[in-house]
């Protein structure tokens, strides 16, 4: 058998070796983990955390998925849709902070009229930016579901680079579990692929800890992310919204609020043990279970934060989950925090930057990491 501390210190693992390793709860071995991946982070990575401007452009949404606040089937929600200026504000307020790069979310639709919205603004944006900091001008991350590949192909030709597309689940049993007929498990897998075909950084993520999924079901997640070759993680833990088929789990869910938030981080942590060189993100999620959430995140090895730059009147209609934080926070607070809840995990910000992953620049530079631990490739 082998110590824990000798399995963190490998640099290959087995889907065994994972599941453990997301199971640990004590608080010795979920401190040794801790340590371990935010070591990784660091050489790999590096101390800084880079800053993506999240700007939540609409709530209108084509989907039922049973566990999301602006499934079309919810009523209770006002719909709304920002102005083309409105978005154009955000990038600027942007990229005169220094954030580096912004992302555009919404809910999911594949009509002309969102594409050309989406793509109208990508172009836009990149060339609206330009500062002598950053004379590429911002970098985009889009989160507007599935699409074709023709559109996907659209979008990257706008300027957008990254994309962040989340599987959920990747076991097609529990994803049938949380997406209504229609939504299929093949479907997501295969736009991915496209992203990945028509030039883009590739994201994607899952949630944690909702009822059904095993830690067997997590290392499986893991190792997908392994072999698609993504380049960027966001993943939080499950948490429910009222007004979903899923909100009979309320009471389950509290019940188990301490397990979960734990095996949230530790599925960061282990990732960054696998993965090593992408991007993750420590998700508003964990700060929704707790005050200190986002920058627990970064301790366990996370290493992009996203702050809010949605028009503050509009972020009570776009809650995936209850209980989002900074619901209330103008653009200029949220800054603050995060700044200071940064700087006291311990880290820098990359103002000004991109930051990419050190994977897709390996992946594109073709250099292959090597040596003990997995020691990091050179900067």
């Amino acid at each position: 058998m082998k110590s824990l501390a000798d399995l963190v210190r490998q640099t290959e693992f087995t889907r065994e070796e994972i599941a453990f390793l997301l199971g640990r709860r004590e608080t010795n071995e979920v401190e040794l983990l801790r340590q371990a991946a935010e070591a990784l982070c660091f050489a790999w990575v590096g101390n800084t955390v880079h800053f993506r401007g999240l700007v939540e452009f609409s709530n209108i949404c084509v989907c039922d998925c049973h566990y999301c606040g602006i499934r079309k089937s919810n009523p209770a929600i006002t719909r709304f849709f920002l102005t083309l200026d409105e978005v154009m504000q955000a990038a600027h307020w942007c990229a005169e902070q220094g954030y580096g790069s912004l992302v555009l979310q919404s809910g999911e639709r594949r009509d002309e009229a969102f594409i050309d919205f989406v793509e109208t603004a990508v172009r836009r944006i990149r060339a609206e930016t330009r500062t002598a900091q950053q004379p590429d001008g911002l970098g985009i991350t889009l989160c507007v579901g599935e699409q074709t590949r023709e559109t996907y192909a659209r979008f990257k030709a706008a300027g957008a680079h990254r994309y962040l597309l989340r599987i959920e689940s990747t076991s097609p049993h529990l994803f049938r579990q949380l997406h209504p007929a229609g939504q299929s498990f093949e479907q997501r897998v295969q736009c991915l692929q496209w992203l990945r075909e028509t030039g883009f950084q590739v994201g994607t993520g899952v949630m944690i800890g909702f009822p059904g999924q095993t830690l067997e079901n997590l290392a499986d997640d893991v190792l997908f992310f392994r072999s698609l070759d993504v380049d960027m993680i966001g993943m939080g833990p499950y948490l429910v919204h009222k007004q979903t088929p899923m909100a009979a789990q309320e009471k389950e869910m509290a019940a188990r609020h301490g397990e979960v938030y734990q095996l949230a981080l530790n599925m960061i942590a282990v990732t960054r043990l696998v993965l090593k060189n992408v991007n993750i993100a420590a998700t508003t999620a964990l700060q929704a279970m707790k005050a200190t959430g986002r920058e627990e995140g970064l301790t366990y090895g996370a290493n992009v934060i996203m702050p809010q730059l949605t028009p503050t009147e509009f972020r009570k209609d776009y809650q995936l989950y209850e209980g989002k934080p900074c619901l209330d926070e103008n653009r200029d607070q949220c800054k603050m925090c995060l700044q200071r809840r940064i700087t006291g995990a311990g880290r820098v910000i990359g103002f000004h930057e991109w930051g990419d992953s050190r994977h897709a620049r390996d992946r594109t530079e073709n250099t292959a990491p090597s040596g003990e631990g997995g020691s990091p490739s050179k900067p």
